[in-house]
């Protein structure tokens, strides 16, 4: 399974902007988690679901939703930028389609 989290160069491109969407099944955008997590303070990922959805749609969003959650300071986890990460996704969502039709 490809890591869809890195770029072909292997390299991360960094998502700087906060208001960029994390969770694009439910257009839900990073500062929103985050706001989420200072105010809610889960416990667990999946709590975070209660955020707009996030995570229940297509699941491409959580391991990205986890990171931010675990790290010390989310403003600092390195999650990719909108381009990649929606091209990634669209790539995740290809494979998990063609995954369920064998």
């Amino acid at each position: 399974m490809v890591d869809y989290r890195w770029s072909e160069l292997g390299q991360l491109a960094v998502m700087k902007n906060e208001d960029q969407e994390l969770c694009l099944c439910f257009h839900v955008t990073r500062r929103k988690v985050m706001q989420f997590i200072r105010v809610n303070r889960p416990k667990y990922a999946s709590q975070i679901s209660e955020c707009y959805g996030a995570g229940t749609g297509c699941g491409w969003c959580r391991p990205f939703l986890r990171k931010l959650l675990e790290e010390a300071n989310p403003e600092e986890a390195e999650i990719p930028d909108s381009e990649t990460y929606a091209s990634q996704r669209a790539a995740y969502r290809e494979e998990k389609k063609t995954r369920s039709e064998d």
